[in-house]
């Protein structure tokens, strides 16, 4: 073979080491630069959130990930000789015939854009979207990632999400039912609970305020329900309502106050009389 080949091979194969030794060197520097500037951000007069730093961050390490590979391959091919200009010439044409399929994608992008310009939710947030609920780990221009409670990670393109309900940016609510039996004194029973809500937010400090009583909800066959309200912290509402149900069963069991349970009315019948008596059990 023609040794002139062999060393515009080796030079090119060289070249391309060297490309993708500076890629990495870019994106390496790249990233510490983006990391330096949100920090810097938090001590400059126009701060922002913890929740969209996080996400810009992510997003702009993506997108200089993108346009560094993106540039290192046009880089490569040149390399090798190959005519870029005709490859990118091509591509638009191919682009028109597959457009009308691409209309998916499009939708993504934009709808990305939108969910990152709005601040609609942010890396770390909780949410419920597209039949799905948990925390965002990750937000793209054409996918959006979050992670349910059982540790499944559910990819959702951007176009999908049509509503959300984010549970991280404002107070929650913990709202609870307590059932009273008939039987008990119900107005000692709405006494002893209010007692124990004044106190427990010295004990829960993601209690916004003290819980109240807000009245009786229903009057079931064998039960009073009454319903207690408690604002909480972002995401505190589970924890707090799981808290308030354990102490109130507690406090009425001190109390002797009977929380409801199923009961079976049993009559027995005797000879041809009718009905003898009955019990409850």
């Amino acid at each position: 073979m023609n040794p002139e080949l062999w060393i515009r091979l080796g030079e090119a194969i060289l070249q391309v080491i060297f490309i993708v030794i500076l890629a990495t060197v870019v994106i390496k520097v790249g990233t510490k630069i983006i990391d330096q500037f949100y920090g810097r951000r938090k001590k400059g007069p126009f701060r922002i959130s913890a929740r969209r730093e996080t996400t810009l961050t992510k997003l702009s390490k993506n997108t200089l990930i993108y346009v560094v590979y993106f540039t290192a391959l046009v880089m490569i091919l040149e390399t090798f000789s190959i005519n870029v200009g005709a490859l990118i010439a091509g591509a638009g044409v191919a682009g028109l015939a597959i457009g009308f399929g691409a209309q998916n994608l499009v939708r993504d992008i934009i709808s990305g854009f939108f969910i990152i310009f709005e601040d609609q939710f942010s890396v770390g947030d909780f949410i419920g979207t597209a039949g799905v609920e948990g925390f965002v780990i990750e937000i793209g221009l054409r996918t959006s990632k979050v992670k349910s409670w059982g540790g499944e990670i559910h990819i959702i393109p951007n176009g999908n999400i049509t509503q959300v309900t984010n549970y991280s940016i404002d107070n929650a609510a913990a709202i609870v039912d307590v059932k009273v039996a008939y039987e008990s004194d119900f107005e000692r029973a709405e006494q002893v609970i209010n007692e124990l809500l004044k106190e427990m937010p010295s004990r829960y400090s993601s209690m916004i305020s003290t819980p109240e009583i807000l009245g009786v909800v229903d009057l079931a066959p064998s039960e009073i329900t009454l319903r207690i309200f408690a604002e909480t912290l972002p995401m505190e509402h589970w924890p707090v309502g799981r808290a308030i149900r354990k102490e109130v069963k507690l406090r009425l069991d001190e109390e002797g106050i009977e929380i409801p349970f199923p009961r079976i009315v049993m009559y027995s019948r005797e000879g041809t009389g009718g009905v003898q008596g009955g019990e409850r059990v």
